[in-house]
């Protein structure tokens, strides 16, 4: 059958490369193992190898499934101008955007189980076999909507390089649909999120209006300030291209994206100072801290002090154009949301608890070693779909066969 070669192809090619391709590989492997193993432990002795306590019982896990979230949701900002607008220099790409996502949304999920003390539970999340608690649970609507845009991009990105390698013309009446439909449920993934947060009444942190708009505003900059970096580095290692307006114009999109979000938590900052209640203790904590515990203080402020250096490195044309100073601004974005989604929005939701008490939540080797591990299967998964993508759209792989020398094929992706 089709399929069958279709995969068989896939597995040959992906073994072919050269000395960075295996050493990469390597690498990867090695955080794995090493995932696995300080998660057994885990298993074996219980979530008391974290420093998660009942004082704040979310904490590196959540973190970077929330920012993940927003990275796979991050999709749509190519997707709009692809086949809203049919702009062909971002059309030509948009398939690495959706190829992001399903890598972004496998850690989410790997995250959450890992977060699970009784993973043998999980069952439990799968409707029809499980108790799923849908639709009174917005875990439920979660697990759901996470888990239909998974399987949309899959689909999508599938059918696409399915007919790409067998040069079949692509029923537009099945696919264009699906497409258009992955943009409100790339929104619906990070806009549940944002509710399983801002619904807890008990949480005053989290409890904003604006938690929402802030969360889709963030992630409309992570996502793509990734994808600029691997498009780059795509170009470099293979034949891959993409044309200078299509980064730019990316670029430009993701200014007007992290404007908003640096107008609401400002808005939010205004808000929890100038009223002063006794909800600003939270918002204390992440910029000032308690007394002698300003282990967080750190991370808000470098967040804050490097996503409005990216704002203005993306304003300007001279420095959004120039691929020093964007490259700047992409790191900046990454880590400066990276840290507002992790630390700076799960720790001071919980911290101080609703006693008063002021628990100094740091992760421990193992919660470390486990995410490395996760987002070493991300990357591992990403350079597979990324190296196979490059090969059909290249020619190189083909149903004819593999006809190129190893030497000749392009390197798969350090994502």
């Amino acid at each position: 059958m089709k399929i069958f070669k279709f995969l068989g192809m896939f597995v040959k090619y992906f073994f072919r490369g050269g000395y960075a391709f295996y050493a990469w590989l390597a690498i990867l492997l090695a955080l794995i193992f090493f995932g696995v193993v300080a998660y057994f432990n885990q298993l074996q002795s219980g979530l008391i190898l974290t420093n998660m306590r009942d004082q704040v019982s979310w904490g590196f896990y959540i973190g970077n499934f929330a920012f993940l979230v927003g990275v796979a949701a991050a999709a749509v900002l190519l997707v709009i101008p692809a086949y809203i607008y049919n702009w062909g220099p971002i059309k030509e790409v948009a398939v690495y955007g959706e190829i992001l996502a399903i890598c972004a949304v496998s850690m989410c999920l790997l995250f959450v189980i890992v977060d699970i003390c009784r993973p043998d539970r999980f069952w439990h999340l799968f409707p029809f076999i499980g108790n799923l608690n849908f639709p009174g649970s917005l875990l439920a609507w979660d697990v759901l909507v996470l888990n239909g845009y998974f399987a949309l991009n899959v689909f999508i990105v599938g059918y696409l390089l399915y007919c790409e390698f067998y040069m079949i013309e692509i029923n537009k009446a099945l696919i264009y649909p699906l497409i258009i439909f992955s943009i409100p449920m790339a929104i619906s993934i990070h806009t549940v999120t944002a509710y399983l947060f801002n619904g807890l009444s008990a949480r005053p942190f989290w409890n904003s209006a604006i938690l929402t708009p802030r969360f889709l505003c963030s992630a409309f900059c992570s996502g793509p300030a990734i994808l600029l970096l691997l498009f780059q580095i795509l170009q470099k290692i293979s034949s891959f291209k993409i044309k200078d307006e299509a980064i730019f114009k990316i670029a430009e999109l993701m200014a007007y994206c992290m404007f908003i979000n640096l107008f609401l938590l400002a808005a939010e900052v205004f808000k929890e100072y100038y009223s002063d209640s006794h909800h600003v203790i939270h918002l204390r904590y992440l910029f000032s801290g308690i007394g002698d515990k300003t282990s967080l203080v750190p991370y808000a402020w470098v967040s804050v002090t490097f996503s409005v250096a990216a704002f203005f490195l993306f304003l300007f044309k001279q420095t959004r154009e120039n691929y020093f100073t964007l490259n700047i601004g992409c790191f900046f974005i990454y880590f400066g949301i990276y840290f507002e989604k992790g630390m700076g929005l799960i720790v001071p939701g919980f911290t101080p608890t609703t006693l008063g008490e002021v628990y100094v939540y740091v992760p421990t080797k193992t919660e470390v070693t486990v995410g490395a591990g996760i987002f070493a299967i991300g990357f591992l998964l990403f350079t597979l779909l990324c190296k196979i993508t490059m090969g059909i759209y290249s020619g190189e792989l083909s149903p004819e066969g593999l006809d190129r020398p190893v030497e000749n094929q392009p390197d798969a992706l350090p994502a």
